[in-house]
This record gives structure tokens, sequence and C-alpha cells, in this order.
């Protein structure tokens, strides 16, 4: 099943009262045990990388192979950059491919929180990638939590919530309503009544951020009130971390610890999308989803001047579009056959169609066409190319081989 938009999987999610999982990836054992554990279940899920664990992995590394799990998953998958720290991560994170992000400026005050969301909405509406903001303040208070979410718990309230949505377009919000980061002191109280009246006012897709610990009875009001989307890592961290300190006395291979602790990731992960009403739906979801896919901007041209200089206006120009928001890759080269009609080109891979109307608008892309393209290019052509997808009734079919002698 192909990589879908994020936007459309929450919506079905919302429609139909159950929760889609976002679980943190930190390294390929947590990648895999995910993908395996939705598969199993059959559910859509979501691939969190989160900036607050850059600590842990390269996410130029990992993102890759993020990408890739999604694309051959057998099940619809979403990918979310979350607690991004800046509009520049953001950038970064759409770039490395994911169709979701979260810059979190919940510790900010109310105007301030406003404005940096409604930045990187602006930034990210023009790549077709789902935003979601966060307001309210949900801190750490033991583990993990405690040093990446310093402060005091801070409720989101209505009247708020309503003004920021309205002002900065978010597509998903995650609110405040009584649950940390981390590991919780004591039982959680979390605000019903608070959810309820967000939900009926807002009519979108509800976040919950903090949400290991909870009971299963929390979690099935929680989802009856509107939370659509649920992060999880710490549940996940825990289990994998169980496992460990209690097999420090056994004889065992690296390779089969890491084997084991894929097992572990997925049999939790599985646990929480058959509680949280995903298993089974992988379908159905299917339908409502537009799949996520590139489209290459192909730009042929002929220019004047040596082939030295001409190599030095191309790196330049890798640079400079490498830059804009949604293009994933930049690809500069010369034709081999010297007979060529067009001897050079520069293709971009943008991460969504959005893009193909909105590139050209960016100021990057102006002083790349002004600076470095129109001075040195005679005769170009532009071609966007979308992915082909053949009708199944007519799809290409590979002819089957025969043996032929002994």
């Amino acid at each position: 099943m192909p990589l879908v938009d994020m936007k459309d999987m929450l919506s079905h999610a919302y429609d139909h009262n159950y929760a889609v999982g976002a679980f943190e990836v930190i390294s390929l054992d947590f990648l895999e045990g995910i993908v395996q554990a939705a598969e199993q279940a059959r559910a859509p899920v979501i691939l969190s990388l989160a900036e607050s664990h850059f600590e842990c992995f390269d996410f130029d590394l990992l993102m890759p192979a993020v990408e890739a799990a999604a694309r051959r998953a057998q099940v619809p998958v979403a990918l979310h950059f979350d607690h991004g720290t800046s509009l520049e991560s953001a950038i970064k994170g759409i770039n490395g491919g994911c169709n979701g992000v979260l810059v979190d400026a919940s510790q900010e005050d109310f105007i301030e929180n406003t404005r940096i969301t409604r930045e990187v909405v602006e930034m990210a509406r023009a790549c077709g990638v789902s935003v979601e903001g966060e307001l309210g303040y949900i801190p750490g208070v033991e583990g993990e939590g405690a040093e990446d979410y310093p402060g005091e718990l801070a409720y989101t309230s209505l009247a708020e919530a309503k003004a920021y949505v309205e002002r900065t377009g978010v597509d998903f919000l995650a609110i405040s309503i009584g649950t940390v980061h981390g590991h919780m002191k004591g039982k959680p109280r979390l605000d019903y009544q608070r959810l309820k009246q967000i939900n009926e006012a807002l009519k979108m897709p509800l976040v919950l951020h903090g949400g290991s610990g909870l009971s299963d009875d929390q979690y099935r009001r929680l989802i009856a009130g509107g939370i659509t989307k649920i992060n999880y890592y710490t549940g996940l961290s825990d289990a994998a971390g169980k496992y460990l300190k209690d097999s420090r006395r056994q004889d065992m291979s690296y390779a089969r610890l890491k084997k084991n602790i894929r097992q572990i990731i997925a049999d939790e992960a599985e646990r929480c999308m058959h509680l949280w009403g995903a298993a089974g739906r992988a379908a159905e979801v299917l339908t409502r989803c537009r799949p996520w896919a590139p489209v290459e901007h192909l730009l042929i041209c002929n220019a004047e001047g040596d082939s030295q200089s001409i190599g030095i206006m191309m790196a330049e120009a890798r640079q400079l579009l490498a830059r804009i928001p949604g293009v994933r890759d930049v690809f500069t080269g010369e034709a081999m056959q010297k007979d060529a009609r067009y001897q050079y080109t520069c293709v971009l891979r943008f991460c969504h169609p959005s893009l193909v109307d909105t590139y050209q608008q960016h100021p990057v892309y102006r002083d790349f066409v002004n600076k470095l393209l129109r001075p040195a290019a005679g005769s170009c052509v532009n071609i966007d190319f979308k992915t082909f997808e053949p009708p199944v009734s007519t799809a290409y079919q590979a002819p089957v081989l025969k043996q032929v002698g002994n």
C-alpha cells in the first residue's frame, strides 16, 4: 500500500471515532517492530521522528530507511516530523520525506506561538504537507520527559484553541488536558469536560501527547472525546528497556537481543492499535487517502560558455535550489551524447504535486532563474512528471519465460 496523505488518514479516523498511533522511531529495531505491528493488525500507522531524539540517531541516515519501510508496507503509512524547534527544522523534515510536521512553540506565549505556527503552516501548505499545532503546555515529569519538557502543566483553554486554529490554519491540534511526557507520578487527572468542549468547538482531529501510562478505559474515553492521533514512545522504550535489564545475565548474542527487541516493540505497538480502534481499518483507510507521491521537475537546456564555467554554475544551482521547502533532491548533469539536442539538465524532485504551482514564486527559485539560468542558458524545456500508475486492468504483465533446450 502507498505512503498516504496524513490529513486524509486522520480525517477518516476522526469521522469513525478511532485513533491512529504516531509511534516514535529512534532506531531500525523500532522502525521494523512498528511496521510489523501495523501489518499484523491491518492498521494505518504514523511513523514519527522527533527532533528531541536526534541525539539517538542521525536523521539524514535514518529517514531514508523510514521512507523505504513506509513505501513497501502493506498498510497505509504517514511520516511525521515531531517537536521541531524552528521553521528551518520543519523544512529539514519535509525535505527529508515527512508529510506532517509539528514545530512546538507551546512554551511561548499565545501570540508568539500563533506567529511561529502560522509561519510554518504557510510554508508547509505550499508543499502539500499537513501541520500539527500545540496549545497549552505538556511537561515531562520523570525519565526522558523531565529533561526534554521542563516546566509546569498549562491546560489548553477553549477560547484560545478557537482563536489559535482560526489564525494559524493548522490541520490538527495537540491539546493539554492533564497528561505528561515520560512517566507519570500518581494517577493522572484528565479533564474530559475540557476535551469535550474543545472537540465540539473545533470539529477537527485532536492529538494526545504524553499518553504512555494511561489505562485502557482512559484511552477509550479520550478517543470518544475526539482524540484522533496518539503520540507514543515511553511505552515502547519501557518495554525494550525492561527486556534488556531482564536479559543482562543471559548468554545471548547481540543479534538475538536485537531480534527480540524488535518483537517486543511490535507486540506493544500492536496492543495499542487494537485498543485504540485502528486495527482492521487499513483497507477502508486506503480508499479515503490520496497517495503521497513525489513529482519530478525536469529542466533541459543548452548553455553558452565552457564546460568548467557551466559546471560551476550547476554546482551553485544545486546548493541554491536545495534550500526551497519541498525540494527533496536536485540533480544536475551533462548529456553523454555530444550531439544531443539539449546538453544540460537540472532535475528537481518535489515532495508533492502542490509544489508545481508554488515553487516558481519562491525567492530562491527567482534568484536561480535571474542570476544563473537566464545569463547562461539558451533554449530550455520544462516538464513536470508524476508517478505513472496504470489501471489495474491494463497493467503490464511480464511474459512467462520458457525454458529452452535441456
